[in-house]
């Protein structure tokens, strides 16, 4: 009997905080510089340096607790974590381990249309190794060697690690991208995944179903894209299941994701917590938060999606699809939110399906974010009032749209009166005179008969190609809610 086996996935997230400076020194983190220019003597463990706390480290990772609903240790303390890598210039890195700053907490995602809860175990600070670099290096004589940069040396990270309760990488991903939308909802971390600020290992093992026990695991490292952490865990579910079929016993251990032959590959034996040696950071003393820092970032921090998203819903009967949308970027929230303080509620359906479809297309063309699109709010619910009040047909607003992306690509665009200028300039009024629509309705019927005759003998089809014909001769400025009931009424007169 074949066995079904049941996935059991575990991620841990790597966030960059986003500071001016390092986790315990004042050394720069900003992205790009040459090798080792911002190693500062901190940052490589010269002999007589002594940490110090960056303060903003410790507030995001409160804020991320908030955002999650997780409790916010009153005291935490940071750990040497003590491993040899040649990137790794103190022998240890600075973390946290029996009392981290954040524990437990939940986020919710979305997956086919059902909502699932993740559980997360803690969150916790510590900082960033600094890179290997192993192409273009040679040693003395010419022989292959490799560079270590020092810059990404105590970058501030949060770990925020969760419980083993996602079944599948369809899961993993809807978890991994939510979470993503977070952190840099609430700022901590600027998100750009291709220079190593949002980072993901996944911890991967499957067991018969129905089994309580869980199989033995292993840990995919440094997965930097969505698209690679469902691969991974794809062709890692499909190893473990194939060897242990064939008789084989699956090896605890850290492996490396290969995207151009998409498999992992073995990397080391993955360590346990022991084999670190672990004890309190003697030149730190322990994290204390009080209850009043707690408040005070609280009453800093805006609404999160997730409050957003049910208040569209109740007050505006958004969709849970069409809200998810609005709330995949703080940028994208705050136009809408714009948007709909320039338009009567009604509108709030359309103005999400505008923003939903036009101004996302248009976005996503340019690669620009929506705090940068050169229609503003005001353009767009002056579109949306003039569809409202029968002055445009939706067709002609996709045409009035394009052109006013195409001006305020090259140019600014006033915030009022552009819409109605280009209406007036361009003659796109749409027509609703019901003598001009019958006019070009009875001129359409004469030219094409055979279309008449097959939709009286009950093809529907020709309906439509007549309206067609109907909004191509009044150049799609015919009111089609007008032009489909004169029709109707004609045909069947």
């Amino acid at each position: 009997m074949t066995t079904t086996w049941e996935v059991v996935i575990g991620l841990e997230t790597h966030t960059q905080l986003r500071t001016k400076s390092k986790i315990f020194s004042g050394a720069s983190i900003a992205f790009g510089a040459q090798p080792n220019v911002q190693a500062c003597p901190v940052d490589l463990a010269l002999p007589g340096t002594l940490p110090v706390l960056n303060q903003e480290a410790v507030h995001h990772a409160i804020r991320f607790g908030l955002a999650i609903g997780a409790h916010i240790a009153p005291v935490s303390v940071f750990a040497r974590k003590n491993y040899f890598y040649p990137d790794l210039p103190k022998g240890y890195q600075i973390s946290q381990m029996d009392l981290p700053i954040v524990v437990g907490g939940t986020i919710t995602i979305n997956v086919n249309g059902e909502k699932k809860v993740v559980q997360l175990t803690r969150a916790h600070l510590e900082e960033d190794a600094g890179k290997s670099l192993h192409d273009d290096f040679e040693g003395l004589y010419g022989e292959k060697s490799s560079g270590i940069d020092l810059n990404r040396a105590g970058t501030p990270l949060l770990e925020i690690v969760t419980e083993p309760v996602m079944r599948s990488a369809v899961e993993a991903v809807a978890y991994a991208k939510e979470l993503h939308a977070l952190v840099m909802w609430i700022g901590i971390c600027d998100g750009n995944m291709q220079e190593g600020s949002f980072r993901c290992d996944a911890n991967v093992s499957v067991r018969p179903f129905g089994q309580e026990k869980f199989g033995t695991r292993c840990e995919i490292k440094n997965l930097n894209s969505f698209k690679f952490l469902e691969e991974a865990i794809l062709f890692e579910v499909r190893r473990q299941i194939e060897l242990i079929e064939d008789g084989g016993v699956v090896k605890q251990e850290t492996r490396l994701y290969d995207p151009d032959r998409q498999e992992t590959r073995s990397m080391r034996s993955k360590e346990d917590a022991q084999d670190y040696r672990y004890f309190p950071d003697p030149d730190l003393l322990p994290v204390q938060i009080s209850q009043k820092m707690i408040a005070d970032i609280q009453a800093t921090m805006s609404i999160l999606p997730s409050e957003l998203r049910a208040q569209w819903q109740a007050e505006y009967g958004l969709s849970e699809y069409d809200s998810m949308l609005l709330t995949q970027s703080k940028s994208n929230a705050d136009y809408f939110v714009e948007l709909l303080g320039l338009v009567d509620a009604g509108l709030a359906k359309p103005a999400a399906n505008m923003m939903a479809g036009d101004l996302a297309t248009a976005l996503n063309r340019e690669s620009l974010d929506a705090s940068l699109s050169p229609l503003r709010p005001h353009h767009l619910a002056e579109i949306l009032k003039r569809i409202h009040d029968g002055t445009i047909s939706n067709k002609i607003a996709k045409d009035i749209f394009s052109m006013l992306w195409d001006k305020g690509m090259a140019s600014e665009l006033p915030l009022s009166g552009a819409v109605d200028a280009l209406i007036e300039e361009k003659g796109l009024k749409q027509i609703s005179d019901f003598g001009a629509i019958e006019k070009l309705i009875d001129q359409v019927l004469l030219e094409n008969v055979k279309s008449v005759e097959e939709y009286r003998s009950g093809k529907e089809k020709a309906f439509n190609a007549l309206v067609g014909q109907i909004m191509k001769a009044s150049k799609g400025k015919a009111n089609p809610a007008q032009v489909n009931q004169i029709l109707k009424d004609k045909l069947t007169s």
